[in-house]
């Protein structure tokens, strides 16, 4: 750790989220002075992890994504000791589970959904060239296609309505947290592109482990928690009742706080999800693996422990489940009530170990969808984060990192603040 700054920042950046530790990095890096304020207790905003009654449960049902160009820039993987999901999911159906793979990785098992006449030989004709295309294609021509929806680009792609409704739709409702696929082409055919090429894990400690290794790369000094920021000031910012200084100011927050602080800035549509945690005595799926249902009582569920066995410090297994917006205790049974059928096993006997609801988890993200913004909000005011770019830890790490390019290169002008 570097010396401590004084106490005269150049930057103030306010939220120590993604977006607020890569910009305060590359900052800190180019040798300005940095002051990083966040208002809670530790770092990380939405990608945290507590500890609850001996279990490890993240802020919401998170998965950790290897292929991301800013991951793999600024993180030490192997450090996180990632374990993987299995390179697919299963899908609940009436008629029982479907099991839909990575091809590029498990191709036998595309050839067993052929010959058992599970998926039709244009689903997975339209599957395979979907993957193929997204292995291969430069990421260019995604940002130059003519943005639609996710439900016209997978019919133009020539899936079946049946294929979509079977797969696509339940899956990719736990991506994007909406299960209309009306979010962006562009957006879905660079998440398909980061699932292929990377592998989804979990960390050993959880996923707050990630912004908690990214702040332990900054110089001592520059992360103060408990720093709630009421106020933006001509010449700084207004914590606890007094003014700090600092030439410019990047807000690094959620959309909401972001529009509060920043008044005329729109505040981005975000989704809410509600993720339920449950005990169980004996794991109901041995295996690390994805499970959504065709009718969509739920986003998804997984057995966490079969991920990452560290979750839990008993033994117990630990099943994580999630579903849109805040539901009542009422549409809470009939969640459990789904996931008995899902798992094929008695859920009257899980105990409840934790629930958490994120407001704004992602912002909506529905065509014409530019991929990145600008940062730039008025002069020595800047703003970043995943709603200025894409609903991902990609998109809130380039955010930041946009966000310091911008700021360098206005201090560096002559008549900026």
């Amino acid at each position: 750790m570097a010396e401590a700054q004084d106490d005269r920042p150049d930057v103030m950046v306010i939220g120590a989220g993604a977006a607020g530790l890569a910009c305060a990095a590359d900052l800190a890096a180019a040798g300005l002075r940095v002051r990083l304020l966040e208002a809670e207790d530790t770092v990380g905003g939405r990608i945290r992890t507590y500890r609850v009654a001996g279990f490890t449960t993240d802020r919401g049902f998170q998965v950790f994504n290897t292929s991301y160009p800013q991951v793999k820039h600024r993180l030490d993987l192997p450090a996180l000791r990632l374990r993987p999901f299995t390179p697919g999911v299963l899908v609940h159906t009436d008629g029982g589970r479907l099991r839909l793979t990575d091809p590029t990785r498990r191709p036998r098992d595309g050839i067993g959904l052929l010959t058992g006449g599970q998926v039709k030989p244009r689903d997975l004709l339209a599957f395979g060239t979907l993957s193929a295309h997204a292995l291969l294609a430069p990421a260019s021509r995604v940002r130059a296609r003519p943005d639609v929806t996710t439900r016209a680009a997978l019919a133009d792609a020539g899936f079946s309505e049946d294929f979509v409704e079977t797969f696509f739709r339940p899956f990719l409702a736990g991506v994007f947290l909406e299960d209309s696929l009306e979010t962006s082409a562009r957006f879905f055919h660079l998440v398909w592109r980061s699932m292929l090429r990377g592998t989804l894990c979990l960390p050993l400690d959880g996923i707050g482990a990630v912004p908690a290794q990214l702040a332990a790369g900054l110089p001592s000094g520059v992360v103060r928690t408990l720093s709630p920021v009421s106020a933006l000031t001509p010449g700084g910012v207004v914590v606890g009742g007094g003014e700090l200084p600092a030439r410019a100011v990047v807000v690094a927050t959620g959309t909401a706080a972001a529009a509060r602080l920043l008044p005329g800035l729109e505040p981005a549509a975000g989704r809410t999800v509600t993720t339920l945690y449950h005990a169980v005595e004996r794991s109901p799926l041995p295996e690390p693996t994805l499970l959504v249902d065709t009718r969509r009582r739920f986003l998804n569920t997984c057995v966490l422990t079969e991920v990452q066995p560290g979750y839990s410090r008993d033994g117990r297994s630990l099943v994580s489940t999630s579903v849109l917006g805040a539901p009542t205790p009422a549409e809470e049974a009939a969640v459990l009530t789904a996931l008995a059928e899902a798992y094929g096993a008695d859920t009257a006997t899980w105990e409840p170990v934790h629930r958490v609801t994120v407001r704004n988890a992602l912002p909506a993200m529905t065509p014409p969808m530019p991929l990145t913004r600008t940062t730039r909000y008025a002069p020595g005011r800047y703003v970043c984060g995943d709603h200025r770019a894409t609903g991902s830890l990609q998109g809130a790490l380039a955010s930041g990192a946009r966000a310091a390019r911008e700021v360098l290169a206005d201090l560096k002008t002559p008549g900026t603040p």
